[in-house]
């Protein structure tokens, strides 16, 4: 049996998308009310970060499922991911680690209250040994990984996908893959990145699927 099939771990991850599905939408209703009256509609300024504290936003199943596919196929020794939340991601990620036999992901987090949410979440299922939660700015945490990235994933604010992207290029090498989420959400926030991963001579070949809110799957060259 893989790790991701196993009870306690089918058993978490479905509380945790229950909860997601219960309060996601009220809370992030919540959330645009006060971006139209406060930033013309921005959700995603950083005055309003903390109001992100109790919102889930999990990846849907079938893009976790992809991440550990990918990753099980893969079989990367590192693997950064950008926006923990609640740990859904980095659970899936951490299960396909353990059943290649090692690796280690390195997820970073804004937020304390999430960060320590999802170090809960993965010391449950004992699969802390695999991941290394970083809290804060994902710029500042992510200056020194100490190696190369052989699976870049981006989950975070949108407008930081590409600058992102560009600080951490330098540890990608030949193969290496990038992966980013919830591209058809936010098409023109996003616009600079996909135009960056999809033109070749920027040394990406890349392909969207039509999974979850679009995923965008990109191969350093």
């Amino acid at each position: 049996m893989d790790s991701l099939s196993k009870p306690e771990v089918a058993g978490l991850l479905e509380r945790l998308f229950t909860a997601s599905d219960a309060g996601d939408p009220e809370l992030l209703a919540r959330i645009q009310k006060e971006a139209d009256s406060r930033f013309a509609g921005q959700r995603y300024a950083p005055e309003l970060a903390p109001l992100f504290d109790q919102a889930y936003l999990p990846v849907p199943p079938e893009v976790g499922r992809l991440l550990y596919l990918l990753t099980r196929a893969y079989r990367p020794r590192c693997v950064v991911e950008v926006g923990t939340s609640f740990g859904v991601s980095a659970i899936h990620f951490a299960c396909a680690l353990k059943d290649n036999g090692g690796g280690r992901l390195i997820s970073t987090e804004l937020s304390r209250k999430k960060a320590d949410r999802a170090a809960a979440n993965l010391a449950a299922l004992g699969l802390s040994e695999f991941v290394e939660i970083r809290c804060g700015d994902a710029f500042d945490l992510l200056r020194n990984v100490g190696g190369r990235i052989d699976l870049l994933f981006l989950d975070g604010w949108k407008d930081s996908y590409l600058p992102l992207l560009r600080l951490l290029e330098s540890s990608l090498g030949m193969g290496s893959l990038v992966i980013a989420d919830d591209i058809r959400l936010f098409p023109e926030r996003l616009a600079p990145y996909l135009g960056h991963v999809r033109e070749p001579a920027n040394g990406y070949r890349s392909i969207e699927l039509p999974i979850g809110d679009g995923v965008e799957v990109s191969v350093r060259t």
